[in-house]
């Protein structure tokens, strides 16, 4: 394998993989990558992901509840959450969001959690991690009322507003699909957003990179998506590498200690 050292999953899912954690972890390593994001999507896996960030020192976790399970947020998760957003290896909120294409929770409700993980993210000052799918007023409306928050669009999808997006200050992170031949706006959006506000993630065990498609997805993938991306960019791995770690370290500053050192 052609180990690039430095690399950075911004945002999995180990707790979905079939694989043990253990070993993707090991795997990922191997691959060169140095720090993995792992976000929780409801009250059990928000508290496995911080059992992970505990375990792992290259597992960095962030709490929530994905849209798909806002609807069981209740009081309890939401003490859960506070006191997870103080936790030294908890690095952001989310994901949250909307989710129109599925839509398992009415509108409304969605919202509604939607905005408790944007307030709870102002009052830790962490950065708020962005799910969203068919959703696209809808999320930049309730943005509109906390725009002193830092935020990352996960597994980006809006190549068309990237300029808007760019504008607004977000983060955007893409996964393995900016790698797909019929993406081309998408990679269009990677090539063109500015050096500074670009993650790469794997959002494991799904949207495997092209030479993958189909098969599980895991953080050690996420070398496939560098190098696409770099080449769309016209610069080298590493140089990818060590902007994107920068970028990590100033939206998830409780990330940068450890990429201070790691890298």
């Amino acid at each position: 394998m052609n180990k690039q050292r430095g690399l950075i999953d911004a945002h999995t899912h180990l707790d979905y993989c079939r694989t043990k954690a253990e070993q993707l972890i090991e795997e990922a390593k191997d691959a060169g990558v140095v720090l993995i994001i792992q976000s929780g999507t409801d009250l059990e896996r928000s508290r496995r992901s911080v059992e992970l960030a505990e375990t792992f020192p290259e597992v960095f976790a962030t709490v929530g509840f994905h849209p798909h399970e806002g609807g069981r947020m209740n009081s309890e998760g939401l003490t859960w959450l506070e006191k997870w957003a103080a936790h030294p290896r908890v690095v952001g909120i989310g994901e949250t969001g909307f989710d129109f294409y599925h839509c398992r929770w009415p509108r409304e409700v969605q919202e509604e959690v939607f905005r408790r993980h944007l307030d709870l993210a102002r009052q830790a000052r962490l950065p708020v991690v962005i799910h969203t799918r068919e959703a696209v007023e809808e999320t930049l409306a309730v943005l509109d009322d906390y725009d002193d928050l830092t935020i990352v669009l996960h597994c980006f999808s809006w190549p068309h507003l990237v300029d808007e997006v760019v504008r607004r200050g977000y983060y955007v992170s893409f996964a393995g699909n900016v790698t797909y031949k019929n993406a081309r706006a998408l990679a269009q959006a990677a090539e063109n957003v500015p050096e500074t506000k670009l993650m790469l993630e794997t959002d494991a065990p799904w949207l495997s990179p092209g030479p993958l498609r189909g098969k599980p997805n895991s953080p050690a993938n996420v070398r496939h998506t560098y190098e696409a991306v770099a080449a769309l960019r016209g610069t080298t791995v590493e140089a990818l590498a060590q902007q994107i770690k920068e970028n990590v370290s100033k939206a998830f500053p409780r990330t940068a200690p450890w990429l201070t050192q790691a890298t």
